[in-house]
Order: C-alpha cells, then sequence, then structure tokens
C-alpha cells in the first residue's frame, strides 16, 4: 500500500488526459499528473514517487523530490508568512510546506531558516511541520561510548552550548568550550560523544 508523506514504487494503472493514475493499494488509484510523468514511460512500468494531499484533499503523485520526508528532521527555509494558518517553507516541491502557528515553539518571518520536524496530520491526513519537535526525539538510551563520532544537525542556541540533533533521533547538547567558534541553526557536522546521561541526554 502507498504511504502518504514517503517516496513509494507504484505501477501504473492507466493513463488519462491529466496524467498518469497509479496503484495506490487501499488508498486507490493515485494521479500523478502529466507535468511530472518521465519520458519513455511504458504501460504497467513502476514509478518512484512522492504523495501527498493536494490543496483540495485529493492524493496526488509526483517524482519531485522532498528535501524531507514524514518522520524526518530538516533545515528548511520560509519564503511566506500566511497571518490565517502560518508560515510555508520550501521543501523541495512545487507546492510548500505548511508550519502553522500552532506548531511554531516561537514565531518565524519570511527569510528564516528553521529546523523542523515533517509529520503527518492525524485528522486532516495533511503533511505539515512543527519547531515544538522535541516530543519526536527518541527518550531511550542509546549505546554510544565515549569519544564515539556521530552525525549531529544544530537546533539551537542555549545559555550553556548549542542543542544538537544527534544522528536523526536524539538530543544533545554541545558545550561552549567544546566549539572553535560560533555556529548557524541547521549546520551539520560530525560530533564525538562526551557521556550519555542515565536520562538519555547526550553530552556532546
Amino acid at each position: 500500500m502507498a504511504t502518504i508523506g514517503k517516496r513509494n514504487t507504484l505501477a501504473i494503472i492507466r493513463s488519462s488526459d491529466i496524467g498518469l493514475y497509479l496503484d495506490g493499494g487501499e488508498l486507490g488509484e493515485i494521479l500523478l499528473p502529466n507535468r511530472y510523468v518521465p519520458r519513455n514511460v511504458a504501460p504497467k512500468d513502476r514509478l518512484d514517487v512522492f504523495i501527498y494531499l493536494d490543496s483540495e484533499d485529493r492524493l496526488i503523485a509526483t517524482t519531485e523530490v522532498p528535501y524531507a520526508e514524514v518522520g524526518d528532521f530538516a533545515c528548511l527555509k520560509v519564503v511566506s508568512v500566511n497571518q490565517r494558518i502560518g508560515a510555508f517553507l520550501d521543501w523541495g516541491l512545487s507546492r510548500d510546506l505548511l508550519l502553522p502557528f500552532r506548531e511554531q515553539a516561537r514565531p518565524v518571518r519570511k527569510g528564516d531558516s528553521v529546523v523542523v520536524y515533517v509529520l503527518l496530520d492525524e485528522k486532516s491526513q495533511r503533511i505539515i511541520a512543527t519547531t515544538r519537535f522535541n516530543r519526536y526525539l527518541n527518550r531511550q538510551p542509546p549505546n554510544y561510548r565515549p569519544g564515539q563520532p556521530v552525525n549531529l544537525m544544530i537546533l539551537g542556541k542555549s545559555p550553556l552550548g548549542y542543542s544538537a540533533l544527534v544522528e536523526g533521533a536524539y538530543g544533545g547538547l554541545l558545550y561552549h568550550d567544546a566549539i572553535s567558534g560560533p555556529l548557524v541553526i541547521g549546520d551539520k557536522m560530525i560530533g564525538y560523544i562526551r557521556t550519555v546521561r542515565p536520562d538519555g541526554k547526550i553530552d556532546l
């Protein structure tokens, strides 16, 4: 079955004047509009597509590749703000990603780069972003050893240093005495484990 907010490999069922219809399993037929149809496609080919809901709540497929899928953290740029519903982020698709006001830990402005978690809204089945992402971090103490290299993304600045996302799953803290200069939110780098606390928090 096709999964909303993820890339799927789906078979072509039929063609129409507006595009190709793909087999979404329990989700039914999913339209791949003509503007996304690759050249030299043959009947019953299987295509790698991303699935989302359009503005009229219809399932749509695209061959565009988003910067992040549902379940991912990413640093994205604010391209506009709608005073009624929230901010819109560039995530690599022709349709921007909504960051609702209710999901903003602090207000964002056009041009800002913000770290978000991408999720599927349970009520609307729409893909949205949130900067209230602490609840999506893994709280189980990871099995890291002191000195182990890990992938980091900088989340924000605190009085003690910089908070960081560790291996796309855990929260960590880079202390001021462990860095050589200022960092920027969204920066990606290699860091090293200092210690893992019993509560699962990581010193870097």
